[in-house]
């Protein structure tokens, strides 16, 4: 899909707040407010728009313990990676998931109560799952910048 400006821009402030009646949006790009709707249906359609979603202070609902996890399988097969794939998205702990390159597969940002909840998480679900031959925990010390914008 290409841009033009005043999509670039539509994006740029739904990134921003996405809450914004069709009215502010279409004050802030001097178009229509039926205009402005004609085009975040069609971002929406296209798979742009993925999605709107609330941001949590973590602190405030005490899951500020954040665990970036290295997940290393014991072996690269096919059946092993979509096996660990499937489960992992199962464990509501884990807020994202990637599968990288390097000395290990995945990499796991898990978010809990604290160390304690960590443990249990570790020990009863996360090492549970099949075909996992190592893990490596970093701890997050403090959250220097977290974002969803991206810029277009």
């Amino acid at each position: 899909m290409i841009f033009d400006t005043v999509d670039k821009t539509l994006l740029e402030l739904l990134q921003k707040d996405a809450k914004q009646t069709t009215k502010a949006l279409s004050m802030q790009l001097n178009l229509s407010k039926t205009a402005v709707y004609e085009r975040i249906k069609k971002l929406e359609k296209e798979g742009v728009i993925k999605g709107y979603t609330a941001i949590l202070d973590k602190k405030k609902i005490n899951k500020s313990f954040v665990v970036f996890c290295h997940v290393r399988l014991v072996q690269h097969t096919k059946e092993h990676i979509v096996s660990f794939e499937q489960e992992v998205k199962k464990l509501q702990e884990v807020l994202e998931c990637y599968h990288v390159s390097g000395d290990y597969d995945y990499i796991l940002k898990v978010n809990v109560e604290g160390m304690v909840a960590y443990r249990e998480f570790m020990t009863t679900k996360l090492t549970s799952l099949k075909h996992i031959g190592s893990t490596h925990s970093i701890f997050m010390i403090e959250e220097v910048k977290n974002t969803t914008v991206v810029k277009l």
